[in-house]
């Protein structure tokens, strides 16, 4: 993931980056298909924002290597590369001042912190 340019205030995106911030809710969506997970979170974000919170955390896993025996391979961890593209398009990306990798104790490259903006 290319790192995105920093919107939110430094010191807090540091905090962050550290794990000294914790989330204040987290959608898990490990198993799920990419048809279940695409509204999941978008519920979950929108209703986070509305909520007042500003840093909530997506469990996305790191994928699984299966065996692949179809025609198209099969990218592992579809939801990992998928979930910062949901993110940056609508309805989301206006609620969303900035996303990062997780710290390794809240889940590392398998999770991402989404930092929302206020709402107003």
């Amino acid at each position: 993931m290319t790192r995105a340019p920093l919107r939110m205030d430094a010191k807090a995106f540091a905090q962050m980056s550290r794990g000294k911030l914790s989330p204040e809710a987290r959608i898990d969506l490990h198993g799920m298909t990419l048809a279940e997970a695409h509204p999941e979170l978008i519920r979950f974000v929108l209703n986070a924002q509305s909520q007042g919170l500003r840093l909530v955390l997506v469990i996305t896993g790191k994928g699984k290597r299966m065996e692949d025996s179809g025609p198209i391979p099969q990218r592992v961890g579809v939801l990992k590369h998928s979930v910062p593209q949901w993110l940056r398009l609508p309805p989301l990306a206006p609620a969303i001042l900035q996303v990062a990798e997780a710290h390794l104790k809240h889940g590392g490259s398998g999770a991402y912190y989404v930092y929302l903006r206020r709402s107003r």
